[in-house]
């Protein structure tokens, strides 16, 4: 742990935020081009109707990863808060309870899901044309729940401990393993939509495995051992009081995918594929950024435990310089290489229209949106439940879902591809004001408990 106390402690804002974030924006960089590759793979079938089926199955599969970071990003935030306040032991019990837990969960979801497969598909507007392509994917995918889950909350649990390096090593093994398959997969062997389910488990069954070895052979100052486990003393209560909101946050976006897919629906199947080719394009611009935000996540909750405000604002104020500079330079690239980037996926004249004019739409809040990933990350490091909860909820519930129905009412097609954009800039502004008045309020407490002694 020496070296991750200075790091947290006293090494220099940039050289600290660099340590941290350059790893996870790495993991999410190959997360990028791993979701680019399926599409891609399965765009080289020049079948419309299996990219817009994995488009359909998409938000369904990300309820795994969503229910993995309940564990993995509220175990993050309970385990670098409680290295913060030098309770290693504290620690160790909570990263045994998300071990187990994530797996048990994902058992309990991989039943529930092969049982109520048909009432699923039903729910995410699968088509006649779709239907078979769907179900085909999501039932590899619900065989791999456990894996997904686990290999998800772990990535998470060891950038808790400052362990940003061996998390990104994780990562990469999974996703490489997965682009290395899909090729084989999806084209050589003819397996379509099911090639790319098998391959995206077996690419988190690798990752599983690496971050299973870590822990054995005693890499980590944290536990994955029964004999740790613990869910009294606050430590499930703990985890969940971050991991909902987090968790909620993810499977808001699934759900809002869905209503945004069947409302594109009405407008034919087309539209459901370029959308789901838009917004893998656009998750190069999305996701690093939350890489960046979600990097500092550790610095921000070690700090707060330490009741460190300065070093704490000090990280907020430079990463958030950070991501407005890569979002404006990853939006600008986005949107020069629209047309190139869309015909890359998939040969197909009608998706390539609407697909463009898609990417476009999404770049509008790309400049800024990494302040919005920042102040959710900084209120979840800090451990503060309620705001991130409302945060999670606004953002893809209350604002998105209502603005798709509103927009497509007053401008049809034009309306529902505009929503997403903004919903962002909304939530933005909310984010600012929640989290300034947070750090502001942690200031105070500060300054009094400083005049107090």
């Amino acid at each position: 742990m020496n070296k991750n106390k200075y790091l947290f402690e006293e090494a220099p804002i940039a050289k600290a935020v660099a340590t941290m974030a350059v790893p996870t924006i790495i993991s999410m960089l190959v997360v990028v081009i791993y979701n680019m590759a399926d599409t891609f793979f399965i765009g080289q079938t020049n079948d419309a109707m299996q990219v817009a089926a994995v488009s359909l199955a998409t938000p369904v599969f990300m309820v795994f990863m969503a229910l993995g970071n309940l564990f993995g990003i509220g175990g993050s935030s309970a385990i670098s808060r409680a290295l913060g306040e030098k309770k290693l032991e504290r620690a160790r019990q909570m990263s045994s309870f998300c071990c187990y837990a994530s797996l048990g969960l994902g058992v309990i979801m991989l039943i529930l899901f092969l049982a109520g497969m048909n009432i699923i598909l039903r729910l995410i507007g699968a088509s006649e044309n779709t239907w078979d392509y769907a179900k085909q994917y999501l039932t590899y995918i619900s065989f791999g729940g456990p894996f997904i889950m686990f290999s998800t909350a772990f990535g998470n649990i060891l950038r808790g401990e400052g362990a940003a390096k061996e998390s990104m090593i994780g990562n990469m093994i999974g996703t490489v393993t997965n682009i290395i398959l899909d090729p084989i997969m999806i084209l050589w062997l003819g397996w379509g939509v099911t090639g790319a389910a098998v391959a995206t488990v077996i690419g988190n069954i690798a990752a599983s495995l690496f971050f299973l070895f870590h822990f054995l052979k005693k890499k980590s100052s944290l536990s994955i051992h029964l004999k740790d486990f613990r869910m009294g003393d606050r430590i499930a209560t703990g985890i969940m009081a971050i991991g909902v909101p987090a968790s909620l946050n993810n499977i808001l976006m699934s759900c809002a995918n869905i209503v945004l897919n069947n409302v594109l629906a009405q407008y034919g199947d087309t539209p459901v594929a370029a959308m789901g080719v838009a917004m893998k394009a656009n998750m190069l611009v999305v996701l690093l950024q939350i890489g960046l935000c979600a990097g500092i996540q550790p610095l921000i909750g070690y700090n707060y435990g330490a009741r460190n405000s300065q070093r704490l604002k000090k990280v907020f104020f430079f990463t958030g310089m950070c991501a407005v500079l890569m979002g404006t330079g990853l939006t600008a690239l986005m949107v020069i290489a629209r047309t190139a980037v869309i015909r890359a996926f998939i040969n197909d004249a009608q998706v390539i229209e609407y697909g463009i004019k898609m990417v476009i739409a999404l770049q509008i809040s790309g400049p800024v949106i990494g302040i919005l990933f920042l102040c959710i990350n900084t209120i979840q490091g800090m451990g503060k439940a309620l705001p991130s909860l409302v945060l999670t909820i606004c953002r893809q519930g209350v604002v998105f879902i209502p603005l798709v129905f509103i927009l497509n009412s007053l401008f049809q097609l034009d309306g529902v591809v505009y929503a997403q954009a903004t919903a962002d800039f909304i939530s933005i502004v909310l984010s600012v004001v929640i989290c300034m008045g947070i750090i502001r309020k942690m200031e105070r407490e500060r300054s009094r408990e400083e005049q107090q002694k």
